[in-house]
């Protein structure tokens, strides 16, 4: 399989008096897999239509392997998409439908064959490829549309949201296939979702895009444990990161912050930014619950949420809420009060937005 990197310089894009993307720059090596991940209306579909050449942008260019591909057509860019809608012809065979894209380059039949048989094998449907796309399941269909794409052996693959008609089960299932898929191929993969788990399971580089911009590019480790700003503090992470606004204070020579009825201690190097407005953040798994005899925040617990593999307590400090991750033999009940303190290192300092 040919493969290649994929680099956007500049890209811009507005319907009408609408700006949906603006001066995107990404770079994606050859064999990677690019997770295009943010919320509804943020750009990442119009970002890839502008890739597979089916939306041209205003401007900025699109280079496949250092070369731009701006002036050519979708088949000359050779790409292939796969849509949310599995896009299946209803009249052909699963068999037919694999290879359809290969007939209409020319390819030989005995080819065809044979390539339709080495995918359907990776993608176990090799016993479907006689039936028709009404007799298949939601999965099934979805790697039927996957296969149509793999088949072809293009240099870069882009898939839109294509896990989002299935069922939870289901869709975690499919993931795990593609992530093993891409490790046999390694093919270059350019991914959309809206989905951060699917967004973290799948991706070796995250694109974070909000309001047409990028926020923040990096390994899914980077990302969730140094996000660039309060978006994507707030955007990744299940429950999401607690987020407070205060000030810093000076006590006593150490920096505070001085929050809606509780405080905690900064790094000394934030005293620069004493009587500054500052917001921090708090991941649910890094707060600790002590003994109740021991010195920490005091919290009162509103609700507690056992999931089965994970127990969570909702509760409030001072004038705000806070979850955490409790211990899964942790007795919570509501009312209770539990003393807690941050894991060291694990404070994340926002001001004016942008990390510190």
């Amino acid at each position: 399989m040919i493969v290649a990197s994929l680099t956007l310089k500049n890209i811009s894009k507005s319907f009408g008096k609408v700006a949906v993307l603006r001066e995107v720059n990404v770079h994606v090596e050859e064999g990677a897999f690019c997770v295009l991940l943010g919320p509804s209306g943020c750009g990442k579909s119009t970002l890839l239509n502008i890739i597979a050449g089916l939306t041209p942008q205003d401007s900025g260019s699109v280079l496949v392997d250092g070369h731009p591909v701006d002036r050519l057509t979708p088949r000359e860019r050779d790409v292939a998409m796969v849509f949310q809608s599995y896009a299946l012809y209803p009249h052909m065979t699963v068999g037919q439908n694999l290879g359809f894209g290969l007939r209409m380059r020319g390819v030989s039949g005995e080819e065809i064959e044979q390539k339709v048989r080495d995918v359907a094998t990776l993608l176990g449907i090799e016993k479907l490829l006689g039936r028709k796309p009404r007799e298949l399941s939601g999965g099934q269909r979805q790697r039927v549309a996957m296969g149509r794409a793999l088949v072809r052996q293009p240099k870069i693959f882009l898939f839109d949201e294509p896990l989002s008609n299935l069922d939870a089960r289901l869709r975690a299932n499919v993931r795990l296939e593609l992530k093993q898929i891409h490790q046999q191929l390694r093919g270059t993969v350019v991914y959309v979702t809206h989905d951060q788990v699917e967004a973290m399971t799948l991706g070796d580089q995250i694109v974070v895009l909000h309001e047409g911009r990028v926020r923040q590019e990096g390994s899914p480790e980077d990302i969730y444990s140094r996000p660039a700003d309060r978006f994507v503090a707030s955007f990744l992470g299940t429950p999401e990161m607690n987020l407070y606004s205060g000030r810093v204070t000076n006590r006593e020579g150490r920096a505070v912050f001085e929050g809606k009825g509780f405080s905690l201690d900064l790094a000394v190097t934030l005293l620069e930014h004493v009587n500054e407005e500052i917001e921090i953040g708090i991941r649910p798994e890094d707060v600790r619950i002590n003994d109740a005899e021991s010195p920490g925040l005091q919290a009162e617990v509103e609700m507690v949420s056992n999931i089965g593999s994970e127990i969570y307590a909702h509760a409030r400090i001072g004038g705000a809420r806070i979850t955490v991750k409790a211990p899964k033999e942790a007795r919570l009940n509501k009312g209770q009060t539990l003393s807690l303190a941050t894991v060291p290192g694990a404070l994340h300092v926002f001001y004016k937005g942008r990390r510190l």
